[in-house]
């Protein structure tokens, strides 16, 4: 697949994509969505795994890119890089906050965090 840009959309800015338009991967969809919050420069942005699709390299760029300009972030993410990143970590099980701390702190005490 030819990669997400205006130069190989069939439309350039109109293109509709999604189920009645152009095929995107897994990866281009969740670019596609997080430029689309990211374009309106909101105060708090909610990701669910927002970078499971992506490859390392362009994970760290997108991680690399949002945390520094991004006023309040809520993640949801069990990747070892965008937990080392965050300032407070709450850590979940069964539905009640079982820790909370950073990743420092966590890592010494919690078993839940990842190793890698």
């Amino acid at each position: 697949m030819p990669p997400l840009t205006l130069a190989f959309m069939p439309e350039g800015l109109e293109t509709l994509v999604g189920p009645r338009g152009a095929r995107l991967s897994g990866g281009q969809l969740q670019r596609a969505g997080a430029t689309r919050m990211l374009v309106r420069q909101p105060e708090l942005l909610v990701f669910d795994d927002l970078s499971s699709a992506l490859d390392v390299e362009t994970e760290q760029q997108l991680w690399s890119q949002i945390f520094p300009t991004t006023p309040t972030c809520l993640v949801v993410s069990h990747r070892r890089m965008v937990l080392e990143r965050a300032d407070q970590i709450l850590v979940l099980s069964n539905g009640q906050v079982i820790a909370q701390g950073t990743f420092e702190a966590l890592q010494a005490t919690c078993t839940e965090l990842p190793t890698t």
